[in-house]
């Protein structure tokens, strides 16, 4: 029982890399790609959580680190929102997988316990306890699965939140931008003094 729990918690846990700089952004995050290794600089965009980018550098003195994503746009964000750690989008049909061949061998072990009940007590008491471990099993992936889709549901309504907050913040800046053009159209002309006419006609 304890090297099949291990297995399955392996398998769950791992997370292999085409490269091995490649990462991945925290879950529980929505977080803005910024032009420069600080938050001072200008927010070019933003990366979903759970997005899969590669690593470029980072700066340990503002701790940034500079990603490159799917669609080939390179930023920072901050360091400590880079995982190895792949994304539940991505282990989540992994687990649904598994828990369905943990459901194939329960229903295979039952079918052969059922039929060996005749003459085989010994074999019969084997295979009750592999069913009970395997129920077991099962439990636990259940549970796992269920977490998984709850978080995973708070994760998008959290990431909506966020990308409203995010347009809201763009239209705030186009009307300041916007405001202050307009402001400085209507002052210009009086700090500009006009030019007196000649006699002749000619200024």
């Amino acid at each position: 029982m304890k090297k099949l729990i291990c297995m399955i918690m392996v398998s769950l846990l791992a997370a292999p890399a085409a490269l091995a700089q490649d990462r991945y952004i925290a879950d529980k995050l929505f977080t803005y790609l910024h032009s420069g290794p600080s938050a001072q600089y200008r927010i070019i965009g933003s990366i979903n959580a759970g997005d899969k980018v590669q690593l470029l550098s980072s700066n340990r003195e503002t701790g940034y680190s500079q990603v490159q994503d799917s669609r080939g746009r390179k930023g920072w964000v901050e360091s400590k929102f880079v995982t190895t750690q792949e994304s539940m989008a991505v282990r989540l049909p992994r687990l649904e997988k598994e828990l369905t061949q943990v459901k194939s061998q329960l229903s295979s072990a039952r079918e052969t316990a059922d039929s060996e009940k005749g003459g085989l007590v010994s074999s019969l008491e084997a295979r009750n306890k592999q069913i009970a471990e395997l129920e077991q099993n099962y439990s636990d992936i259940s549970e796992q699965l269920t977490s998984s889709q709850t978080e995973i549901r708070e994760l998008r309504a959290k990431l909506d939140t966020q990308k409203e907050d995010l347009l809201l913040r763009y239209f705030m800046y186009g009307g300041g931008v916007a405001g202050a053009g307009l402001l400085f159209g209507l002052i210009l002309p009086h700090l500009i003094p006009r030019r007196k006419k000649s006699p002749n006609g000619w200024a």
